[in-house]
């Protein structure tokens, strides 16, 4: 699209307000013709219309009037010569009335030529026929002359009369359908004239759009696909300037605009290789392998740790080798926001999520990190790998783990004698005790029964933590699975005066665990409720299907968890201060912790101070063919 500015002699000094006032100057102008002419053949034809109104069509009706009137009257003659006097009289009084409005109307709209003799030739024979009238009714003469009188001269009257009225009819009538004629005619040539407008301003209309798209779109449609060669990063390009009007200055704009891109393109091409070169240079300094990885898989940026340990060298592929643990540690974090906010970040697995790799013959072990980069709508825009050398701290907790439990079995023998030698001074078989002594020995007994837990919660850790891939996994009815461990615990809550409540949606699906470990988890579960529930409180266990998991949960009434010592509740020997005189090490959660996440479940707490505890934990829903 490179081009040249043309010479300044081509350039039009028409600006763009002139043709835009030009051209749809034309079409107003266009539209006050139309409706100019619209207005004036509108007024015609109404005053065609009202001509025939105001001039004959009220005439008709007052001669129709005049007509029916003078009929009314006649019978009521005839009743009178029939020897009904009052019904004739009545019927003269009503209707006579009736003909003088009538007549005075047509007096009154004389509008046609010839058309006023007949109307005072009806007057005068009305009043004639006024004056006889009374002498037929009159009931004084002899019905032979009344007789006489209406037939000779009053019949006579009648007729002319009817005659006459029947005359100013059919000449207004006539007079309406030559004004009917005329009107059609006028609109006749209102349509043509207005068919000869429209056809003018369409052409008018589409000669304007066409000035106007060649005159605006055309420079607008340049400077669009300007437009776009710039953002395909094309900022060599100059826009012809073909005018001196608006778009000529946009134009000019745009050109200045695309040279100033130019120079911070290249400014920020500098800019851009030194922060690189700084970013390279920090992330260099960091003894932890990082990088950069892009949403579809491509590694964008790595430090000498990353290249040198693991392979991953910027503008490459992730290795195949690493695929097993690196993509599903990426697809962990490619979840939304609302997804983490509801269902938690995925299960830490400890140390034992370390990745081991050899170095110079020797096994090291990095723990890898995966933190999501998102944008401010929350879109994924790629994801840093941090990968930390654990290694120290994986064999001080493989000989922290080999010591608890060496020293586990070591005094599970030398225990197990110990309480049986307090069992048998407790029976009195070897001599009778006195109370002090009796009360010595049941707190000798008590604490080694404490002390045995200890040791066997140790050894059950210990276990889970080297058979984590040896559980026994079988299918387990969800409902029979909570039932079983509330049926157990019942007595004890019924003991202490707490309701213990069980809540099982009847959809939940069977799950997959071990029974004997995910028994443990919830016997747990329920002993901490028991124990720091008080009396008259209550405690709900519920079982409800979550996505392919379903969360088992038991909600006590207790006085809750302060929030800074919840963090905390899952670790080893982690105790709540002031919960140290109810017995336990602080294993119960951890076993915990670590069964659930042995079977790919999670666990959680949620609770508030003083308004009771939540404690959840997931297992995998079994498959539907098992």
């Amino acid at each position: 699209m490179n081009a040249s500015a043309p010479n300044s002699s081509t350039r039009s000094g028409f600006g763009l307000r002139w043709k835009l006032a030009l051209g749809f100057g034309g079409l107003l102008a266009l539209l006050f013709v139309v409706g100019t002419q619209s207005i004036s053949m509108l007024e015609r034809l109404g005053g065609s219309i009202d001509v025939i109104l105001r001039e004959n069509y009220r005439s008709v009706v007052a001669a129709q009037e005049m007509k029916e009137a003078l009929e009314r009257i006649d019978s009521g003659a005839l009743f009178a010569l029939a020897g009904d006097g009052d019904r004739g009289r009545a019927l003269v009084d009503l209707q006579r009335p009736r003909f003088e409005k009538a007549l005075a109307t047509e007096l009154g709209n004389i509008t046609i030529v010839g058309e006023k003799e007949r109307a005072d030739r009806v007057r005068a024979l009305f009043e004639s026929y006024v004056a006889t009238l009374p002498r037929v009714l009159d009931e004084n003469l002899s019905t032979e002359a009344r007789s006489r009188i209406y037939f000779s001269r009053l019949l006579p009257i009648f007729q002319e009369i009817k005659r006459g009225a029947e005359e100013i009819l059919q000449l207004n009538q006539n007079n309406m359908v030559e004004a009917n004629n005329r009107a059609r005619a006028l609109a006749a040539s209102a349509r043509n004239r207005m068919i000869l407008l429209l056809a003018a301003g369409a052409a008018l209309a589409i000669g304007l759009v066409v000035f106007l798209s060649q005159a605006i779109l055309g420079p607008l449609s340049r400077l669009t696909e300007s437009a776009r060669e710039i953002e395909r990063g094309h900022l060599d390009l100059v826009v012809p300037v073909a005018s001196r009007d608006e778009l000529g200055q946009l134009a000019e704009a745009f050109n200045a605009m695309a040279s100033s891109l130019r120079e911070l393109r290249r400014s920020d091409q500098a800019k851009l290789l030194r922060a690189q070169k700084t970013s390279q240079l920090a992330i260099d300094s960091l003894p932890d392998a990082v990088a950069l990885i892009s949403p579809e898989g491509r590694i964008e940026l790595a430090n000498r740790t990353a290249i040198a340990e693991f392979g991953l060298a910027p503008g490459a592929e992730v290795p195949e080798r690493h695929g097993q643990w690196l993509r599903p540690l990426l697809s962990s974090t490619d979840r939304s926001p609302e997804f983490s906010a509801r269902f938690g970040a995925p299960p830490d697995r400890g140390l034992e999520a370390a990745i081991q790799v050899w170095k110079e013959g020797k096994e090291h072990f990095f723990m890898p990190h995966a933190v999501a980069i998102r944008d401010a709508e929350g879109e994924l825009q790629g994801t840093t790998l941090i990968l930390s050398d654990v290694t120290e701290l994986r064999r001080v907790d493989e000989m922290k783990s080999g010591l608890l439990s060496t020293v586990s079995h070591e005094l599970r023998t030398p225990l197990t004698s110990l309480q049986m030698a307090v069992h048998v001074l407790l029976g009195e078989k070897l001599g009778e005790l006195n109370t002090a002594q009796t009360e010595m020995l049941v707190v000798a007994r008590d604490d080694a029964e404490r002390l045995r837990e200890i040791v066997e919660s140790l050894l059950e850790l210990s276990r889970i933590q080297s058979d984590r891939q040896l559980l026994r996994f079988e299918t387990v009815a969800s409902r029979d699975f909570v039932e079983a461990r509330t049926n157990e615990f019942r007595p004890e809550f019924e003991d202490a005066g707490i309701e213990l409540k069980v809540e099982i949606d009847p959809a939940t699906p069977k799950v997959l665990a071990d029974p004997a470990r995910a028994r443990l988890v919830l016997s747990n579960l329920l002993s901490n409720a028991l124990h720091h529930t008080p009396a008259g409180g209550s405690v709900t266990v519920r079982a409800e299907q979550h996505e392919k998991y379903v969360r088992f949960s038991v909600a006590d009434s207790g006085p809750g968890i302060p929030a800074d010592q919840a963090e905390r509740i899952f670790d080893r020997f982690y105790q709540v201060p002031g919960t140290e005189d109810l017995g336990g090490a602080g294993l119960g959660l951890s076993i915990a912790k670590e069964i659930v996440h042995a079977h790919g479940g999670e666990i959680h707490v949620q609770s508030k101070e003083g308004a009771g505890t939540k404690f959840w934990f997931s297992l995998p829903v079994a498959p539907a063919a098992a």
